[in-house]
């Protein structure tokens, strides 16, 4: 026998009331602070984005002013998060608002969904958290929340699979005497607290006697997630270049990953390379291990950077910038570079 619906959504209501955290972006039903956490909120965890949030809404509070905002100051506040090209879509939505509103975020569904870089997951909890509209969300936490309680089989990905889920969580908000905002931020917030992907806390789930998943003890079950292709490794050299109290380095180019961040000269090398100094670098590298190496991932590619210090040949032009400490401070540098920035600051 399928599930009460009603009383689900009711037991979860009152369950969040009691149990959600204090996080600054519920304190407030402004639309452009929801819409502003949930894109940092993407792919990344509570703790990281708290203080970004904290300063993003004291530099740039209105949407207003965000849109105004130099494109390089804008990545400046976001270094760091990843995934960039969330809030380059952010500023031009920003400025369609500016434009194609009058400054106002849009209340309806639609219109919300309209805006660059808002998909439906992001429409639905600005319409639902902003406005206490009855709009619908599936994130990673939500689905693996539904397709348990639910017993909902398949690989979320797949369209059909996919519809049901959307379906079931759209019954969920819209049953009557249910507050939206709550209803929808509960389901996420048992995702993240009590519906783990691994080990999860059944016995303080406001809901478990309702499960599927539970019932049936099949927990590891849901949701149905296939295997993703495995990482391919990269490996790229970094050189610090350094003349007169300056450093070599330059901007992103528009088009490719990371666009308009900084970083220093690189280049990449096949992963198993041994011999370093027999490769064609327009400099000359100091030896011949890196002071400084970081790994870090982009999409699919796990990624090996090391840095070295390095030195221009007599008279060679050079294609970048020459910044001090001071002047790269303020720039917005890849996750990866900011690191060896840092390390180049430290060992000074």
């Amino acid at each position: 026998m399928a599930p009460p619906i009603s009383r689900i959504a009711g037991k979860l209501e009152t369950w969040f009331e009691k149990n959600a955290r204090d996080l600054p972006w519920r304190r407030t039903k402004d639309p452009y602070a929801v819409w502003i956490s949930e894109i940092m909120l993407q792919q990344t965890q509570v703790k990281t984005v708290t203080p970004y949030y904290e300063r993003w809404m004291r530099t740039l509070p209105t949407v207003q002013k965000f849109a105004a905002a130099a494109p390089e100051r804008v990545l400046k506040l976001w270094e760091g998060l990843g995934y960039y090209t969330r809030v380059r879509n952010a500023q031009a939505a920003a400025r369609m608002i500016m434009t194609e509103h009058s400054g106002q975020f849009p209340r309806e569904f639609e219109a919300i969904l309209s805006l660059p870089g808002i998909g439906r997951y992001t429409a639905g909890a600005i319409s639902s958290i902003a406005f206490d509209q009855p709009a619908p969300i599936l994130d990673g936490n939500v689905i693996r929340v539904i397709a348990r309680l639910f017993g909902i089989g398949g690989d979320p990905r797949i369209k059909t699979v996919n519809a049901r889920l959307w379906d079931t969580a759209h019954s969920l908000v819209s049953q009557p005497k249910i507050e939206p905002a709550k209803l929808n931020q509960a389901l996420m917030e048992l995702g993240a607290l009590v519906c783990l992907p691994r080990q999860p806390r059944c016995a303080e789930c406001p809901v478990h006697q309702h499960c599927f998943a539970r019932r049936e003890v099949r927990i590891g079950d849901f949701p149905q997630i296939a295997a993703r292709t495995p990482a391919t490794a990269r490996r790229f050299i970094a050189l610090v270049v350094r003349e007169e109290g300056r450093f070599l380095v330059r901007s992103r180019p528009t088009g490719i990953v990371n666009a308009g961040l900084w970083e220093f000269p690189n280049f990449e090398i096949p992963v198993k390379t041994k011999n370093l100094l027999g490769l064609p670098f327009p400099f000359k590298i100091s030896g011949e291990r890196p002071f400084f190496s970081v790994r870090h991932s982009i999409t699919r590619y796990r990624i090996l950077l090391e840095a070295f210090t390095a030195f221009r040949p007599a008279g060679k032009e050079v294609d970048g910038l020459w910044k001090t400490m001071a002047e790269m401070n303020k720039l917005p540098f890849t996750s990866a570079h900011r690191k060896v920035l840092d390390a180049v600051r430290d060992a000074r």
